[in-house]
């Protein structure tokens, strides 16, 4: 098999299942009504197709840039301060929105069996989240 040839299939394979992994997930938001859910929770009906443009438009970019390892080359630290709130703020609605649509955390402490303990089991999954953020921004160097 020549190098080109080698190249256009591996090519063809990293799109084809970044865009079906991007799709699968999208395909989720929309099946469980999040977006509407994330809407309505912040009052913002009227911009629903936007939202839903927006994870379209995201998801196929953060497949194309992660496909051809993309760099922006803006060394400044404002602007990634910048750019990690605007990331924290969507992943923190959207988890919101998907624990309100789901009722996650009360199905979960009921299966588990612990009711009494759904604050410390809420409080459990704060602080390893944010431990596991912070392993990975100060620790962490690939």
């Amino acid at each position: 098999m020549t190098p080109a040839l080698s190249l256009l299939i591996l090519l063809f394979l990293g799109l084809a299942g970044g865009i079906a992994v991007g799709g699968g997930v999208i395909a989720l938001f929309v099946v469980l009504d999040i977006i509407p859910r994330l809407a309505q929770l912040s009052r913002t009906y009227n911009k629903v197709h936007w939202y839903e443009g927006a994870m379209v438009s995201g998801s196929f970019v953060g497949t194309v840039a992660d496909f051809w390892n993309f760099k922006l080359g803006l060394d400044s630290e404002v602007l990634s301060a910048f750019i990690g709130m605007l990331n924290g703020i969507f992943i923190g609605m959207l988890a919101a929105a998907l624990t309100e649509v789901l009722n996650v955390l009360p199905i979960l402490a009921k299966r588990l069996h612990m009711g009494q303990y759904l604050f410390g089991l809420l409080l459990a999954m704060v602080f390893g989240k944010v431990a596991g953020s912070l392993f990975e921004w100060f620790i962490y160097q690939p």
